[in-house]
C-alpha cells in the first residue's frame, strides 16, 4: 500500500514504486509546496525535499500519478516543533469524574478520529487544536468499561487509555473510577529524609512462604495483618519490619505489570518491571481481580497499615521504558513520539529492554508528573525509587522534586543514576556525576557496594569484608558519605545525602549466594561475619541505608543471579532462616537502633561530617573510625580478617560496648587496649567530662 510520511521540517518519505522528479504537496488551505526527488531508500521507498520549510499538520496531500494521498505525520513527532504545535501539558487527561457528567480526554495529534467505545456503544470524540481528543457524557459512569478506537495513519486500532486508574483483568480495557478523597492514616513524620533507613521488598516474596503466617498470601492484604507468626511463634511480615527497626519500606513495582496473568497469578512470577499501566495497581495482587476497584482498595488499605505502624512506603517506578513498546497505549496513540531513536532511525536501546522511554519530550514528561501526582495524592506515598534513573532527564527529575516537596512529610527520591547509552544529551542524563544539579535526589551508590564486596560481575573479584581487607584505601570515602576527596578517592556524589549505601538488592546475587560462590572455601560462620560486617558497613555510614529483605537473615535465591520471572522457590522471603539467625537479626536489629538513637550517623552536609568524623589510626587493614556526638564519643572498628587484633583506644577510661557481631549486648570496657575478633563490627561509646 502506497503511503507518504513527514519525517522532518523539509522531507517527506514516499512508499510507492511510482517515483518522480517532484511532487506537489497541498495542506488543508489549499497552500502548496514543491519537493524534488532526494534518493532512493530502499526498492519501494524514496525521499523528497522541499527548499520551504514545511507546516507540521494533518490534512496534507500528495498526488502520485493521479493517487491523492494522505501525508501521515511519522518522524516529526520527535521534533521539538512538535511540542511547540501541540501544547497539552495543561490537559486533564484520563476519564474525570464529577457528579453528572464524565468526561474522556486522550491526547493523539496524529490521529485522524478518535472514538470513546463504553461498554458497547461509540462515541465520536472531538479534537481540540493542542491535538487532545475529548467528550463529555452528560452522566456519573463510574464502573464502566471503556477502550479508545483511533484511526492512525489510515489503520483502525483499539487502544486503552494509558490514564487508566482501574483494569479489567489482565489490562483488556480501562475501567472508570471516581478517585474520592480517603481518610489515609497519617505519613510517618521524619524530621529529614536523611533520617530514613530503606527495606526493600517484593510484596509476594514477603508472604508467600509456608511458614509467613498470613492468610492472603501473595496478596496486598497480607502485609496488612498484624502480630502473623511463623509456626514456632517467631514474627513476620509487617510486624517482624516494625520490629526490626526501619523507616521505609521500598516495593518493587506495585503498578500494573505484564508476564503474570491476573486471573491465574500462581502460574507465572514477575518482579514488575515489565510495565503496561502506570496509574493502576497490579492486578495479580488482589483478593478479586474482577473487581476493578479492588486493587486499589487494597493497595490503599495496605500503605495504610504501614503507616499506622509509623512506617513509610517508597514505591518502585519504571517510567524509563514499557514491556513491549508497539503494545504500548504510548506508541499505538503516537507512534514514534514516547520513545527515543537514534540519529541513524534505530530506536534507542540504553535500557537493554528494547525501548528508552523520552522523558525529556513534553507529553512523556507531563505523563511521569502527573504519575507521581496521582501516587502522592491517592495511596500517599512517601518516596520513589526511580528504575535506571539516569535514563530519565534532569529537568524531569527536577520537577518531581519540586512537586515533592509541595508535601507536608519529606518525600524520599533515589534512583540508579547508572550512564547508560541512552539517545539522549550527556548533559541531561539524571547521573550520579551531575549530582550537584539536582540536590534533592539520592543514588545507589555502586562504588560503594563493590568496595565493600567486590566487583558484583565478577566472583573473582574480592571487596573489604570478604578479601582480607581489599580496598581499605577506600574505607574514608565510604563512611563519610561518598561525597568528599578522600585519600585521592574522588566522591562519588555532591553531597553526603544524596548517597543511598548498599551492598544487595533484588537485583543480582544476594550477598549470602556472591559469598558461598566467591568465598566458598571459607567456613561458613566467617562467611556470616563478613555479610554482617557489610550490612554493618551500610548502617553505620553517613548516608541513608538500604537493606535488601531477607539480607539480616542470609537471604538465599539458591545461585540464582537474575530471579525476575524465577518463581517462588528462589524468590520467596524464606521466613525459617528468619528463625534460625534470630541471633544475627538482633545484632541488625542493634545497629539500626544505634543509628535511629545517635544523630551522628544522620549528618546533613559534608562540611559536618569534616568535623565530627575521624580516620582513626589501626594496625592494617583493620579500619576504624570515630564520630563526635554531643558529649560521647563514637567509636567503630571493623576487622575485615580472621586474625585477632590488639586496639589502642582512642582514649583511656571507661568505653561501653553498643554492639558487636561477636559478643552479643552491651558491656563496659576499661583500659586503652581492646582485642579485636577475627570479622568482628564493634560499636563503642564513652561520655567526655
Amino acid at each position: 500500500m502506497n503511503k507518504v510520511w513527514m519525517d522532518e521540517r523539509h522531507v517527506i518519505v514516499v512508499e510507492t514504486d511510482k517515483f518522480s522528479e517532484e511532487l506537489i504537496l497541498t495542506t488543508a488551505e489549499k497552500e502548496e509546496y514543491v519537493l524534488y526527488y532526494e534518493k532512493n531508500l530502499g526498492e519501494h521507498a524514496a525521499s523528497y525535499r522541499s527548499e520551504k520549510m514545511l507546516p507540521v499538520e494533518k490534512g496534507m496531500k500528495v498526488v502520485i500519478e493521479e493517487e491523492t494521498l494522505p501525508v501521515y505525520l511519522r518522524g516529526i513527532v520527535r521534533d521539538i516543533v512538535f511540542d511547540d504545535i501541540f501544547p497539552a501539558a495543561e490537559e486533564v487527561l484520563g476519564a474525570s469524574v464529577q457528579e453528572s457528567h464524565t468526561t474522556f480526554s486522550v491526547w493523539s495529534p496524529v490521529a485522524e478520529k478518535m472514538s470513546l467505545v463504553l461498554e458497547n456503544e461509540e462515541f465520536e470524540m472531538n479534537e481540540k487544536t493542542n491535538g487532545t481528543w475529548e467528550i463529555k457524557l452528560e452522566e456519573n459512569l463510574t464502573g464502566k468499561e471503556y477502550i479508545y478506537k483511533a484511526v492512525i495513519h489510515g489503520e483502525t486500532q483499539y487502544v486503552v487509555d494509558p490514564y487508566a486508574k482501574a483494569l479489567t483483568p489482565n489490562s483488556t480495557k480501562a475501567v472508570v473510577y471516581d478517585q474520592p478523597a480517603r481518610a489515609a492514616a497519617a505519613r510517618p513524620q521524619l524530621a529529614h529524609t536523611q533520617d530514613s533507613i530503606i527495606y526493600e521488598l517484593h510484596i509476594r516474596d514477603a508472604s508467600i512462604h509456608k511458614e509467613s503466617g498470613m492468610k492472603a498470601k501473595g496478596k496486598y492484604l497480607g502485609l496488612t495483618e498484624l502480630n502473623t507468626k511463623t509456626s514456632r511463634g517467631y514474627s513476620t511480615g509487617l510486624s517482624y519490619i516494625k520490629e526490626l527497626g526501619v523507616t521505609h519500606v521500598e516495593l518493587l513495582p506495585v503498578n500494573d505489570f505484564g508476564r503474570v496473568d491476573d486471573l491465574a497469578p500462581d502460574k507465572q512470577y514477575n518482579w514488575g518491571y515489565d510495565p503496561l499501566f502506570f496509574m493502576a495497581p497490579e492486578g495479580s495482587y488482589a483478593q478479586d481481580v474482577t473487581d476493578p476497584f479492588a486493587r486499589i482498595k487494597e493497595l490503599q488499605q495496605m500503605i495504610d497499615a504501614f503507616h499506622k505502624e509509623d512506617l513509610g512506603i517508597i514505591l518502585d517506578v519504571v517510567y524509563n521504558h514499557v514491556f513491549v513498546m508497539e503494545e504500548s497505549p504510548f506508541e499505538q496513540l503516537v507512534p514514534g513520539y514516547y520513545f527515543r531513536y537514534q540519529l541513524d532511525g534505530r530506536i534507542s536501546n540504553g535500557t537493554g529492554v528494547g525501548n528508552d522511554f523520552a522523558s525529556e519530550r513534553h507529553m512523556g514528561r507531563k505523563f511521569i508528573l502527573d504519575a507521581v501526582d496521582y501516587w502522592l495524592n491517592h495511596f500517599k506515598a512517601d518516596g520513589f525509587r526511580f528504575d535506571l534513573m539516569g535514563t530519565i532527564d534532569k529537568k524531569t527529575m527536577q520537577l518531581i522534586s519540586e512537586r515533592c516537596q509541595e508535601e507536608e512529610t519529606p518525600i524520599l527520591l533515589l534512583g540508579e543514576g547508572w550512564n547508560l547509552p541512552t539517545a539522549l544529551a550527556e548533559d541531561q542524563k539524571t547521573v550520579h556525576t551531575q549530582a550537584g544539579d539536582i540536590p534533592y535526589i539520592r543514588f545507589f551508590n555502586d562504588f560503594f557496594r563493590d568496595t565493600v564486596k567486590g566487583s558484583t560481575f565478577d566472583f573473582n573479584d574480592y571487596g573489604f569484608v570478604n578479601g582480607k581487607g581489599r580496598f581499605v584505601e577506600r574505607m574514608a570515602q565510604l563512611v563519610k558519605g561518598s561525597a568528599d576527596d578522600q585519600e585521592n578517592v574522588p566522591p562519588y556524589v555532591a553531597e553526603a545525602v544524596q548517597t543511598v549505601n548498599y551492598v544487595e538488592s533484588h537485583d543480582n546475587h544476594t550477598l549470602w549466594d556472591r559469598l558461598e560462590k566467591a568465598n566458598g572455601s571459607e567456613e561458613e560462620a566467617d562467611r556470616r561475619a563478613m555479610q554482617q560486617l557489610a550490612t554493618g558497613l551500610v548502617l553505620m555510614s553517613q548516608g541513608v541505608p538500604f537493606i535488601h529483605a531477607g539480607q539480616e537473615f542470609y537471604r538465599t535465591k539458591k545461585g540464582e543471579g537474575n530471579s525476575y520471572i524465577s518463581g517462588d522457590d528462589i524468590n520467596a522471603l524464606d521466613w525459617e532462616r528468619r528463625e534460625i539467625f534470630e541471633e544475627d537479626i538482633q545484632f541488625v536489629r542493634d545497629l539500626i537502633s544505634i543509628r535511629r538513637r545517635l544523630q551522628v550517623f544522620r549528618l546533613r552536609s559534608t562540611d559536618t561530617i569534616r568535623d565530627r568524623l575521624h580516620i582513626l589510626t589501626t594496625p592494617a587493614p583493620v579500619f576504624g573510625y570515630t564520630l563526635l556526638e554531643d558529649g560521647r564519643d563514637i567509636v567503630i572498628y571493623v576487622n575485615p580478617t580472621k586474625r585477632r587484633y590488639e586496639i589502642q583506644l582512642p582514649s583511656s577510661g571507661t568505653w561501653l560496648r553498643l554492639a558487636s557481631n561477636q559478643k552479643p549486648g552491651e558491656e563496659p570496657l576499661q583500659g586503652e587496649f581492646l582485642h579485636l575478633e577475627p570479622y568482628e563490627f564493634l560499636v563503642l561509646k564513652k561520655f567526655r567530662r
